[in-house]
């Protein structure tokens, strides 16, 4: 196999490979710091090997050692946002195959970009502090000196001290827990991942957290206030496993836990192994929000599993995820929820693709990340372009039950490592021999390298998504004198997913008037929804859009209440671009900046050109 280059990551991957992490961490709420000590199981890739480098950024590195001895180490000079690379000279010659143990001991930043620290105001219970992580993409390195590259993976164990009245969790398997022999005030806990997993999918919360039983290998944690919520919302939890199990084998991983986060969790949810992190969003009482539990499941195959071997082939975690996800949705529900469920993917790529510029190389399937950084082409692009090509080869090699035939066969081959698209379009060709006329007529080429919206545009049943048509024409359409006409029997026989759609195709048209919207809040009741995707990700939108004063004030509160930025972002960019409001949406950015997530307010700085670099979103 040709040697992987990853623009994101300083590693000599050719050089070396990490095969076990050993961490010691020491949380220190009071400096916001973890002292680390970590010991790395190094396998060498090439003879009179005498050095070797790590991702390192905003760490305070105090001392190496290889086999025990001390080694000579340097910091490169900073990058804008890949760290610094830490280069370690050994003490000796290596040759291929033999292995060195390199162990760091070093202290993370109090800004470090995979670590938010919460006061105790910041959290449910109000009495104890919270720290959580965020490694995806590239954060992991302002954490833990390693190869911060998806394409190296490895187990890991780690112990962690933390003060005796909180609990600690990380992306592994609770392997117990005990008073810290240094410091009676505090507990150690231990973990053990025994599955091979990259840098980014290593995860820590350290909170006053709680957990309830809610299926054979699962248990929700959250601070106590939450906790019952989350059982309730998330009970569907083994069924979606077992369906998953069904649809793309064995599940490796032991437990699959939940852990239910504080508001400012910047995603809906991440698929860390072992404790999926999820947004207090998803608690729409109802479980209709469900689905991106069934994601995050999914994600235990594609992603966690089968890895993409570099950020630029992101699409091979993501869109296949999207895809298993809705196979779990067409077995839990119905076929035509599935068919639904990507018309809605179609219309967040379209809003995507609006977003960044149809003619912007981030909207490819498989950008060129050189001097790119991940957090800023993040997007729906590699969920929802990924999905759709890979329905369009569905219909192209004779439906779900085939192609599913093929992921199945793909993440077997795949499996405890990284692929590139390259590989996965190499094995796709093998699988489908006898249909490669048909493979060869794909436009691989409008599929993957160009900007912008798909060559082809997969036809969707539109049973679900009839009704949600008919009514946003219905509104558009209306005049002064028709709005008589509306009631809440309109929406009444309305799915929840079916709202949310009928607001996004609201979105697409030009701003109804001030005087529609008004009339559909008087008919509907939308602003007491709980349902976060309809309230905060649609209906604000189309209030603010329309210059509804009377909205602004609650966008920014819901803005701010919450930081995932699926959310937060939309929100904010709507009431900068109403323009008496500018200057409320950027002071509003600017005295909640402090409490944010790190990624979200750099990249809301962005959208509101508080930045001067080029805005993207999702």
């Amino acid at each position: 196999m040709a040697p992987v280059n990853d623009p994101s990551s300083f590693s000599a991957l050719s050089k070396c490979i990490t095969r076990h992490l050993n961490l010691r961490f020491h949380v220190d709420f009071d400096s916001r710091v973890i002292k680390g000590k970590v010991a790395l199981t190094v396998e060498i890739l090439e003879d009179k090997c005498a050095s070797l480098i790590l991702d390192t950024k905003d760490l305070k590195i105090s001392k190496v050692t290889a086999n025990g001895q001390e080694a000579k180490f340097s910091l490169g000079p900073q990058h804008s946002f890949k760290g610094s690379p830490l280069e370690i000279s050994l003490p000796f010659e290596l040759s291929r195959g033999q292995h060195v143990i390199i162990e760091v001991t070093y202290e993370t930043s109090p800004k470090a970009s995979a670590l938010q620290w919460l006061t105790p105001e910041q959290t449910a219970g109000k009495k104890h502090p919270y720290l959580f992580s965020q490694c995806q993409a590239t954060h992991c390195r302002t954490m833990v000196p390693c190869q911060d590259t998806p394409s190296v993976k490895h187990t890991y164990y780690a112990q962690v001290s933390v003060p005796k009245e909180l609990v600690a969790l990380m992306s592994a398997v609770r392997d117990g827990q005990e008073p810290d022999p240094q410091d009676s005030s505090r507990s150690v806990f231990r973990f053990r991942q025994p599955v091979p997993m990259p840098s980014y999918l290593i995860a820590i919360v350290v909170g006053a957290l709680e957990s309830r039983e809610i299926g054979p290998r699962s248990r929700v944690w959250s601070e106590k206030e939450l906790v019952d919520l989350g059982a309730y919302e998330f009970a569907e939890t083994e069924a979606m496993l077992k369906i998953a199990e069904d649809l793309a084998g064995p599940y490796v991983w032991g437990q699959y836990d939940l852990l239910v986060l504080p508001p400012s969790f910047p995603y809906g949810g991440m698929e860390n192994p072992c404790l999926t992190f999820a947004t207090p969003t998803l608690l729409a009482g109802d479980r209709s929000l469900s689905n991106v539990i069934a994601h995050e499941i999914s994600h235990s195959w594609t992603g966690n599993l089968v890895t993409n071997k570099t950020w630029e082939h992101f699409w091979l975690n993501e869109g296949h995820t999207v895809y298993l996800e809705r196979m779990i949705g067409s077995r839990l529900v119905s076929e035509q929820f599935r068919q639904f469920k990507a018309i809605g993917g179609w219309k967040e790529l379209q809003e995507s693709v609006k977003t960044f510029g149809a003619n912007n190389p981030l909207t490819n399937l498989v950008p060129n990340l050189t001097e790119v950084d991940t957090d800023e082409a993040f997007s729906s692009v590699p969920y929802e372009k990924g999905f759709a090509f890979l329905y369009h080869l569905e219909e192209l090699m004779g439906g779900p039950e085939v192609f599913m035939g093929f992921v199945k066969s793909y993440i077997q081959m795949f499996a405890y490592s990284s692929a590139t698209t390259e590989d996965w379009k190499n094995y796709l060709y093998t699988y489908f021999k006898d249909k490669v006329d048909i493979l060869n007529k794909v436009d691989w080429d409008g599929w993957m390298h160009t900007p912008g919206m798909p060559p082809v545009k997969p036809q969707y049943d539109t049973t679900l998504a009839d009704a949600c048509i008919a009514l946003c024409q219905k509104w558009i359409k209306a005049k002064e004198a028709d709005l008589k006409s509306f009631s809440e029997a309109d929406i009444k026989q309305l799915s929840s997913h079916q709202v949310i759609e009928f607001l996004a195709l609201l979105l697409l048209e030009n701003p109804i008037p001030l005087s529609h919207v008004k009339r559909m809040q008087e008919v509907y009741n939308l602003n007491a929804i709980k349902n976060s995707e309809i309230k905060l990700r649609q209906w604000l939108r189309v209030c603010v859009r329309a210059k509804w004063e009377e909205a602004v004030p609650l966008a920014l509160k819901m803005a701010t209440e919450q930081g995932r930025m699926k959310f937060t972002r939309p929100l904010f960019r709507e009431v900068y671009n109403f323009e008496k409001y500018r200057e409320e949406a950027v002071n509003t950015f600017l005295k909640h900046k402090s409490g944010m997530h790190p990624v979200t307010a750099m990249l809301t700085a962005k959208d509101l050109k508080l930045d001067q670099a080029k805005s993207t979103g999702l």
